[in-house]
């Protein structure tokens, strides 16, 4: 196992479609390992493929309280089957876009179909901050990100900061 450099905005990545995972490998397994401890160093809840430069469909999460311990998922080629009309809103940050935190509206419930470790289908039906870490994750495989809900002014001033940071760092 190893922690990997987590790419942040503006790199070009983060838009990219990840591709589906045809069979679980032992790669596959070895990058999850990889995934969840530079999940866990960062600190964070989630974490997609692509964030450590890897584009295909494969999240590690990990929404359990520090004081239950660990409860560490892994969801490969997930899709979101139905989404309910009824909205919630929750403070979202991203691995990507450090220290940058935002209110946004996603559906309250969904539920998600992904295949596991094993090879094994799943259906669930999520809710609260399980619906928005997966739909937020989920987002990430198909190169989108959590300030494209924000307002275009809160977007462009986010844009506009990491890009001017991004630029700083390369001198």
């Amino acid at each position: 196992m190893a922690i990997r450099e987590i790419i942040v905005l503006p790199d070009k990545q983060l838009r990219l479609v990840s591709r589906p995972i045809e069979k679980v490998t032992p790669e596959i397994r070895a990058l999850a390992a990889d995934m969840f401890e530079t999940m866990y160093d960062a600190p964070g809840i989630g974490l997609a493929a692509i964030q450590v430069a890897e584009p295909i469909r494969l999240i590690t999460m990990d929404i359990a309280k520090k004081e239950d311990g660990t409860d560490p998922r892994v969801f490969i080629n997930p899709e979101i089957l139905s989404s309910s009309e009824e909205t919630s809103t929750y403070e979202e940050g991203c691995l990507s876009i450090p220290e940058y935190y935002e209110e946004v509206e996603r559906p309250a419930r969904v539920r998600v179909r992904f295949m596991d470790l094993d090879g094994k289908m799943h259906e669930e039906d999520a809710e609260g901050l399980y619906a928005t870490c997966i739909q937020h994750e989920i987002d990430h495989l198909n190169g989108k990100l959590f300030v494209d809900y924000l307002s275009k002014l809160k977007r462009d001033r986010v844009l506009k900061k990491f890009t001017k940071a991004a630029k700083l760092s390369e001198k």
